[in-house]
Protein backbone atom coordinates (compact mmCIF):
# COMPACT_ATOMS: atom_id res chain seq x y z
CA UNK A 1 0.00 0.00 0.00
CA UNK A 2 1.31 3.42 -1.08
CA UNK A 3 1.35 5.60 2.11
CA UNK A 4 -0.16 8.89 3.18
CA UNK A 5 0.69 10.96 5.81
CA UNK A 6 -0.89 13.46 8.27
CA UNK A 7 0.42 16.77 7.64
CA UNK A 8 -0.44 19.00 10.88
CA UNK A 9 -1.72 19.19 13.99
CA UNK A 10 -1.88 16.28 16.22
CA UNK A 11 -0.97 13.34 14.86
CA UNK A 12 1.51 15.68 12.33
CA UNK A 13 3.89 13.30 10.11
CA UNK A 14 1.61 9.95 11.51
CA UNK A 15 1.53 7.59 8.27
CA UNK A 16 -1.76 6.65 6.83
CA UNK A 17 -3.26 3.70 4.65
CA UNK A 18 -3.98 4.09 0.83
CA UNK A 19 -6.35 2.46 -0.90
CA UNK A 20 -5.26 -0.62 -2.98
CA UNK A 21 -6.55 -0.48 -6.93
CA UNK A 22 -7.81 2.14 -9.16
CA UNK A 23 -11.53 2.90 -7.34
CA UNK A 24 -10.36 4.98 -4.77
CA UNK A 25 -7.84 7.62 -6.09
CA UNK A 26 -6.51 9.53 -2.55
CA UNK A 27 -6.14 13.06 -2.04
CA UNK A 28 -2.52 13.78 -2.75
CA UNK A 29 0.05 15.08 0.15
CA UNK A 30 0.42 18.24 -2.42
CA UNK A 31 -3.25 18.75 -3.11
CA UNK A 32 -4.36 18.10 1.02
CA UNK A 33 -1.58 20.54 1.75
CA UNK A 34 -3.08 23.09 -0.24
CA UNK A 35 -6.40 22.55 0.77
CA UNK A 36 -5.60 23.10 4.44
CA UNK A 37 -3.63 26.02 3.43
CA UNK A 38 -6.29 27.63 2.11
CA UNK A 39 -8.94 26.50 4.10
CA UNK A 40 -6.67 27.01 7.38
CA UNK A 41 -9.15 29.77 8.91
CA UNK A 42 -12.15 27.06 9.80
CA UNK A 43 -10.00 25.78 12.30
CA UNK A 44 -10.78 24.38 14.61
CA UNK A 45 -14.50 23.26 13.40
CA UNK A 46 -17.17 21.48 15.36
CA UNK A 47 -18.47 19.28 13.05
CA UNK A 48 -16.81 17.95 9.50
CA UNK A 49 -18.21 15.51 6.63
CA UNK A 50 -15.84 13.76 4.31
CA UNK A 51 -18.03 12.44 1.83
CA UNK A 52 -16.66 9.49 -0.53
CA UNK A 53 -14.21 9.42 2.30
CA UNK A 54 -11.93 6.96 0.62
CA UNK A 55 -8.79 6.79 2.80
CA UNK A 56 -10.20 9.30 5.22
CA UNK A 57 -7.11 11.28 4.64
CA UNK A 58 -9.17 14.86 4.69
CA UNK A 59 -11.60 14.20 7.56
CA UNK A 60 -8.44 12.93 9.86
CA UNK A 61 -6.35 15.52 8.54
CA UNK A 62 -8.91 18.12 9.93
CA UNK A 63 -9.24 15.80 13.67
CA UNK A 64 -5.90 16.41 13.57
CA UNK A 65 -6.02 20.37 13.30
CA UNK A 66 -8.77 20.53 15.71
CA UNK A 67 -12.16 19.09 14.52
CA UNK A 68 -14.35 18.39 17.40
CA UNK A 69 -16.22 16.01 15.42
CA UNK A 70 -16.08 14.17 11.62
CA UNK A 71 -18.37 11.60 9.94
CA UNK A 72 -17.17 9.51 7.12
CA UNK A 73 -19.10 8.24 4.49
CA UNK A 74 -18.10 5.77 1.40
CA UNK A 75 -20.11 3.54 -0.16
CA UNK A 76 -17.07 1.12 -0.72
CA UNK A 77 -16.68 -1.92 1.67
CA UNK A 78 -13.25 -1.71 1.28
CA UNK A 79 -12.85 2.44 1.52
CA UNK A 80 -14.89 1.78 4.69
CA UNK A 81 -12.71 -0.73 6.21
CA UNK A 82 -9.57 1.41 5.46
CA UNK A 83 -11.22 4.50 7.39
CA UNK A 84 -11.62 2.42 10.00
CA UNK A 85 -7.94 1.49 10.03
CA UNK A 86 -6.69 4.71 9.79
CA UNK A 87 -8.87 6.62 12.20
CA UNK A 88 -7.60 3.56 14.99
CA UNK A 89 -3.84 4.45 13.66
CA UNK A 90 -4.68 8.08 14.35
CA UNK A 91 -6.65 7.50 17.43
CA UNK A 92 -9.50 9.55 16.63
CA UNK A 93 -12.29 6.48 16.79
CA UNK A 94 -13.87 8.65 19.78
CA UNK A 95 -14.25 11.83 17.54
CA UNK A 96 -15.64 9.86 14.21
CA UNK A 97 -18.73 8.15 12.80
CA UNK A 98 -18.07 6.15 9.66
CA UNK A 99 -20.56 4.76 7.28
CA UNK A 100 -20.92 1.91 4.84
CA UNK A 101 -23.85 4.06 2.89
CA UNK A 102 -24.24 5.76 -0.51
CA UNK A 103 -23.57 9.68 -0.56
CA UNK A 104 -27.22 10.33 -1.74
CA UNK A 105 -28.74 8.13 0.89
CA UNK A 106 -26.43 9.50 3.74
CA UNK A 107 -27.38 13.48 2.56
CA UNK A 108 -31.30 12.07 2.19
CA UNK A 109 -31.65 10.99 5.75
CA UNK A 110 -28.99 13.66 7.76
CA UNK A 111 -30.61 16.56 9.71
CA UNK A 112 -27.14 18.29 10.88
CA UNK A 113 -25.45 21.13 9.49
CA UNK A 114 -21.50 20.70 8.94
CA UNK A 115 -18.75 23.58 9.10
CA UNK A 116 -16.59 22.22 6.69
CA UNK A 117 -18.08 19.55 3.86
CA UNK A 118 -15.19 17.53 1.74
CA UNK A 119 -16.77 16.14 -1.69
CA UNK A 120 -14.45 14.55 -3.69
CA UNK A 121 -16.71 11.82 -5.75
CA UNK A 122 -15.31 9.78 -8.46
CA UNK A 123 -14.52 12.02 -11.04
CA UNK A 124 -17.27 12.21 -14.28
CA UNK A 125 -19.62 10.03 -12.92
CA UNK A 126 -22.98 12.68 -12.20
CA UNK A 127 -22.94 12.75 -8.53
CA UNK A 128 -21.96 16.69 -8.07
CA UNK A 129 -24.98 18.22 -9.09
CA UNK A 130 -27.80 15.94 -6.96
CA UNK A 131 -25.63 16.32 -4.21
CA UNK A 132 -24.97 19.84 -4.30
CA UNK A 133 -28.72 20.09 -4.78
CA UNK A 134 -29.13 18.17 -1.48
CA UNK A 135 -26.88 19.82 0.40
CA UNK A 136 -28.78 23.47 -0.41
CA UNK A 137 -32.19 21.78 0.01
CA UNK A 138 -31.73 20.33 3.57
CA UNK A 139 -28.78 23.50 4.40
CA UNK A 140 -26.44 20.93 5.55
CA UNK A 141 -24.08 23.34 5.06
CA UNK A 142 -23.50 25.82 8.43
CA UNK A 143 -23.62 29.70 8.72
CA UNK A 144 -20.13 30.31 7.96
CA UNK A 145 -19.45 27.15 6.29
CA UNK A 146 -16.91 25.64 3.47
CA UNK A 147 -17.11 23.03 1.01
CA UNK A 148 -14.38 21.55 -0.55
CA UNK A 149 -15.23 20.60 -3.92
CA UNK A 150 -12.59 17.85 -6.10
CA UNK A 151 -12.86 17.35 -9.46
CA UNK A 152 -10.72 16.95 -12.53
CA UNK A 153 -9.05 19.25 -14.91
CA UNK A 154 -11.46 19.58 -17.88
CA UNK A 155 -13.85 17.03 -16.32
CA UNK A 156 -17.59 17.72 -14.75
CA UNK A 157 -18.60 21.32 -14.37
CA UNK A 158 -19.32 22.32 -10.46
CA UNK A 159 -23.39 23.41 -11.05
CA UNK A 160 -24.65 26.73 -9.90
CA UNK A 161 -25.05 27.11 -6.11
CA UNK A 162 -26.30 29.90 -4.17
CA UNK A 163 -22.39 29.68 -2.24
CA UNK A 164 -19.81 31.55 -3.45
CA UNK A 165 -16.96 30.40 -4.91
CA UNK A 166 -13.97 31.75 -2.90
CA UNK A 167 -10.88 29.65 -4.47
CA UNK A 168 -10.30 27.35 -7.39
CA UNK A 169 -6.47 26.49 -8.19
CA UNK A 170 -5.29 23.15 -10.57
CA UNK A 171 -3.10 21.34 -9.34
CA UNK A 172 -1.97 18.79 -12.20
CA UNK A 173 -5.15 17.10 -13.31
CA UNK A 174 -6.87 17.65 -10.29
CA UNK A 175 -8.99 21.04 -9.53
CA UNK A 176 -10.15 22.45 -5.63
CA UNK A 177 -12.55 24.48 -5.40
CA UNK A 178 -13.80 25.86 -2.41
CA UNK A 179 -17.13 27.35 -1.90
CA UNK A 180 -18.41 29.48 1.14
CA UNK A 181 -21.50 30.23 2.55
Amino acid sequence: MELLRVISGLRRGLKLNAPQGVHTRPTTDRVKESVFNIIQFSFPAERVLDLFAGSGALGIEALSRGAKHCVFVDADMAAFRLVKENLRLARFEEQATVLNQQAERFLSSCNEGFDVIFLDPPYNQGFLKPILDTIVEKSLLNEDGILVIETELGGEEIPPTPFSVKKSVAYGKTVITILKR
